[in-house]
């Protein structure tokens, strides 16, 4: 029999694998479009439709929002820098994930360091584990409190469900505790009414490998109803600085349900869950003391998780309402260098009551219990490898109509009580000027604070300091501790917004802001000592030991605007720039090693997005983003324009064909540089996949 010589068969191999984007392109839309012939000739049945484009600018902003007051209110009228991203805006974004819908809001920095892991903050003080950004899922908290946090590549579900995205600039801590200290991000599901039928979606190619999700929502009854899902996607590695591999892919399982059931008019029951899984790749800093050295390594680590939460709404009246809601949330995850199971236990309760008719009262209590268990390697360690950390806390709010309509101030304070800082009181006022119909005028005061993370007061990690050293003629050895004296950081915010309606088909929303913190975290040098290696051939190396402290101040002010303008009924255009400022002080600049502030955040950002129906069916959005550089000390990145766009074809309301494209402008560019362990200079690639989405 004839054989292949190995080079021609290497040769046609990878042929082969570089034409798979296409082929499965070509394949997806050609077994699309026979999906959608067969549903289109079957029978109809309930299929979700709406359409942003089919509401006006007046209707998008008397959308209710509860993230600022814990309450209904609209967001024209709402005394906060509040941005909301819809089920519609997420659809026709293109985005594969929450964290790249989250681009679309202004005010945020969001910054991709690698394949799955990204730095999103509000106002500044941006990096991988952001911990001044409190992130939330249908009020089940999703940040660690291992490193201050989200792990964004774990914040899952399927975007279709997600009823909107509600980002608030600025402290929220009044309301949703500590940590919530430059913003509140607030991700709100769907009702399973709302998501009733068969909802089949799927896609593939370059970087997005392949994903998919099956979704089936039914009812028992007219008031009972409930949804099943599941889903998968497969994410390809990025590009280092130097074209090679960084060892970044990923893939995460995940299913999950719902159940909302309305036994009364006057009560709603909802329980719902998740359970995930995955295997995801990293390089990582690891220590060698033969020689002494830092060496990148790369390492495949399992995560996996569930969670199971439950609500009961009992309203008394239209201006009385009691909510109750209790989750448990279970993760295992392996980051690299060790490994965290945690299981946590939260209740919350509010209820919400008039005095009269001037004040509005919203008070409640929570409480959590999370407990870890952290197994250790010879690169990370903790004092204590299982710890256990109880919160308690309560608020009270009354919003006072001075002026019915007109003008409106809203007083209110949040205490806690937490196993590291103790007791914290985070109060704020704001205050609502509805000047006219289509005019508000807000303006708010504030204090937060951000409670020390288990890592920074029990962590033993080798870190990596080169890039802020000078060249040095030998080793660095760099041991890392955390402080259990560490204290909170503190803000005091004030906020002033100015919101309109200029026209029909404009709208315009501006928010400055002044953040002055106090004892924010830094990270300073201990003694350094210089050791010899034992042996035949000594090698003398530095030990330069660092430590967390509390030595920073730092304010920072800025300006976020935000314009919607629909020139047509089927055409609207976004726009939104965001303008911040940082100056920073050590309180000991003689130990100050270096700190998270200022150059992590870009000075200047702008976007401008575009949404089109172009008729016979068609879809046409396009994006453009600007991102200042990044100047910090561990951090310089040049500024980057990028562009994102998606064209979709609705054959019959039933199916959905879409070619998206993210990053098109370069093949690949820097975004972030993560500090301490991570490999740093990676590249994020141009992306170009295909999505075919079924409802019936």
């Amino acid at each position: 029999m004839p054989t292949t010589p190995p080079n021609r068969l290497r040769s046609g191999i990878l042929a082969s694998i570089h034409a798979l984007p296409g082929v499965v392109l070509f394949s997806l839309a050609s077994v699309s479009l026979a999906i959608c012939s067969l549903v289109a000739n079957a029978a109809d049945s309930e299929v979700e439709k709406v359409d942003l484009l089919q509401l006006s600018l007046e209707d998008l902003g008397r959308i209710k929002v509860t993230t600022v007051s814990r309450k209904g209110e609209t967001v024209s009228h709402a005394a906060a820098a509040v941005y909301v991203i819809t089920q519609e805006d997420i659809r026709r974004s293109g985005a594969a994930s929450i964290a790249e819908a989250l681009r679309m809001a202004p005010g945020l920095q969001v910054a991709r360091a690698n394949s799955r892991q990204w730095g999103i903050s509000a106002r500044g003080f941006n990096e991988i584990f952001a911990n001044k950004l409190l992130v939330l899922m249908d009020g089940r908290t999703l940040y660690t409190p291992l490193f201050s946090g989200v792990f964004w590549e774990e914040t899952d579900t399927v975007l279709e469900d997600i009823e909107r995205i509600e980002v608030v600039r600025g402290p929220g801590a009044t309301l949703w505790g500590a940590n919530a200290v430059n913003g509140v991000v607030n991700i709100i599901t769907r009702r399973a009414r709302d998501t009733q039928g068969t909802l089949i979606s799927g896609g593939g190619g370059i970087e997005e490998r392949g994903f998919g999700t099956v979704r089936y929502g039914g009812s028992w009854s007219t008031n009972a109803h409930y949804r099943i899902y599941g889903k998968y996607s497969n994410h390809d590695e990025f590009t280092q600085a130097d074209d090679t591999g960084a060892k970044d892919s990923w893939w995460t399982a995940q299913g999950g349900f719902r159940v909302d059931w309305e036994p009364s008019e006057m009560n709603r029951l909802t329980l719902q869950g998740d359970s995930y899984s995955g295997d995801i790749g990293g390089q990582y800093f690891l220590q060698s003391f033969a020689p002494p050295e830092l060496s990148l390594q790369t390492i495949r680590s399992k995560i996996k998780g569930a969670n199971v939460l439950s609500r009961w709404v009992h309203e008394f009246s239209s201006e009385s309402d009691l909510s109750v809601q209790a989750y448990y949330d279970r993760t295992d995850r392996e980051f690299g260098v060790g490994r965290e199971i945690r299981d946590t236990l939260d209740l919350d309760a509010q209820h919400r009551f008039h005095i009269g008719d001037r004040h509005e009262i919203v008070w409640g209590g929570a409480f959590r219990h999370s407990a870890d268990e952290i197994t250790e390697s010879a690169d990370f360690r903790m004092e204590d490898p299982n710890e256990r950390v109880r919160l308690f806390g309560a608020f009270l709010q009354d919003e006072i109509a001075l002026s019915p309509d007109r003008l409106h101030l809203t007083l209110g304070t949040k205490v806690e009580q937490n196993n590291f800082t103790g007791w914290e009181i985070q109060p704020n006022g704001r205050l609502a000027w509805m000047a006219h119909e289509r005019h508000t005028v807000w303006g708010a005061v504030s204090r937060a604070v951000r409670t020390p993370s288990r890592a920074e007061r029990d962590l033993r990690v080798f870190s990596d300091p080169r890039p802020a050293l000078p060249p040095l003629p030998f080793p660095v050895v760099s041991p890392g501790s955390g402080s259990r004296e560490l204290g909170s950081e503190e803000l005091l915010a004030y906020e002033l917004g100015y919101r309109v309606q200029i026209h029909r088909r404009l709208t315009l929303d501006c928010a400055a802001f002044y953040n002055d913190y106090d004892h924010l975290r830094s990270i300073a040098s201990l003694t350094p000592e210089v050791r010899t290696t034992s042996g035949p051939s000594p090698t003398a190396y530095l030990i330069l030991p660092l430590t967390f402290r509390n030595d920073l101040d730092a304010d920072t002010y800025g300006l976020e605007i935000s314009a919607a303008w629909q020139p047509l009924d089927s055409w609207r255009l976004r726009a939104n720039y965001t303008l911040l400022r940082t100056r920073s002080h050590s309180r000991n600049p003689d130990q100050t090693f270096f700190s998270d502030t200022g150059g992590n955040s870009p000075r200047h950002q702008f976007a401008l997005f575009s949404q089109a129906d172009l008729g016979r069916k068609v879809e046409w959005g396009i994006g453009v983003r600007y991102v200042d550089e990044l100047n910090a000390l561990l951090l310089r990145i040049p500024a980057y324009t990028e562009l994102e766009t998606r064209l979709a074809w609705k054959p019959n309301r039933h199916c959905e064909l879409a070619i998206i494209g993210n990053n098109l402008l370069h093949a690949h560019h820097q975004e972030f540089n993560p500090v301490i362990v991570f490999a740093r200079n990676v590249q994020v690639d141009r992306a170009i996949f295909g999505k075919v989405t079924v409802r019936f």
